[in-house]
């Protein structure tokens, strides 16, 4: 259980002087080696994204051969101030990621340690803006996706974790987390059966998938409709990406109030964290390797919906 973690991790995020420099202090305090900061001023306000590797037993930090599993908390803001007050639910995936990288610092403190390396991005704005959406608001970001995904994609990653607050939309009615399918170079593959068996471990149920269309793996700018940011950073590389979504029943507002539920974030670190486990001893597989070689081999590249086409023509 991480329900420790969240909560230590709650009254940092959940006040209007957040910063990714409090969230630093504790992770060294608890043991963290590799905690960075960027500090950025954007269009619509300042963030701090945050980065945190946990170097593996034979990661590749240490010159070894194990991937290396990228865990991204993927949101607008954490809060919505001065407009909204307290914590908002869009800050879910900051504080899942964060929570499995607190867990995996005390973890490898206390002797376990990972094989592979992970690192843990995202980033920390305590006073967001909200852009309308249908059929709910949704939180806006004081930086935009671009940027987003310079600070949170890293080249040393070899498969990531998506972590998003999934809730302002009426296609999946399930309290708790889902994934979605695996997303690479333009592409919505198969489920993988690797990730499904963790999904149902972890949380004692059947596994739900998130559904996705072609829009939603394109990139923001293009300004179609996307169900949220959740597979933004399959725009940016050409590794895989899995979207995990931590949803609700009902239609939640990025932008609500009282709305993160502790048990369900802790269930999405633990999610990503058993995944981690797996994936460095190569006993996982996001996507089946053979199967994508033949399909870009029958229908070409699908790169071009990983930018923008042909709207700078």
């Amino acid at each position: 259980m991480l329900l420790n973690e969240v909560l230590d991790l709650f009254p940092l995020l959940d006040n209007p002087n957040a910063s990714g420099k409090l969230v630093k202090e504790l992770l060294i305090n608890e043991g963290a080696e590799n905690v960075e900061i960027f500090p950025v001023e954007g269009k619509k306000g300042h963030t701090d994204f945050i980065s945190i590797k946990i170097v593996g037993s034979d990661g590749k930090t240490k010159g070894g051969s194990a991937p290396t599993l990228g865990i991204i908390g993927r949101l607008g803001g954490i809060g919505a101030r001065p407009e909204r007050i307290g914590f908002v639910s869009d800050g879910d995936g900051a504080i899942a990621a964060l929570t499995a990288a607190l867990k995996l610092i005390r973890s490898k403190r206390s002797g376990d340690n990972l094989v592979g390396d992970v690192i843990v991005r995202t980033h920390i704005c305590p006073n967001a803006p909200v852009k309308p959406h249908k059929p709910v608001p949704f939180m806006n970001s004081p930086v935009d996706m671009e940027v987003m995904n310079k600070h949170e994609v890293s080249n040393e990653m070899d498969a990531i974790i998506s972590i998003d607050t999934t809730k302002g939309n009426n296609i999946l009615n399930h309290k708790g987390i889902a994934i979605s399918p695996t997303v690479k170079e333009g592409y919505i593959l198969p489920v993988s059966s690797d990730l499904v068996n963790i999904m149902e471990q972890v949380s004692g149920q059947s596994c739900r998938i998130l559904p996705l269309s072609t829009q939603d793996i394109t990139p923001y700018s293009n300004n179609l409709y996307h169900v949220n940011s959740i597979l933004q950073p399959a725009t940016a590389t050409d590794i895989p990406v899995l979207g995990l979504a931590i949803t609700a029943n009902v239609p939640v507002a990025g932008c609500a109030t009282g709305a993160s539920h502790e048990v369900d974030i802790a269930l999405a670190a633990t999610y990503v964290i058993e995944v981690a486990k797996e994936f460095g001893n190569n006993n996982l597989e996001f996507y089946d390797k053979e199967e994508f070689l033949k399909l870009k081999a029958i229908y070409g590249s699908m790169k071009q919906l990983q930018t923008r086409g042909n709207m700078n023509e």
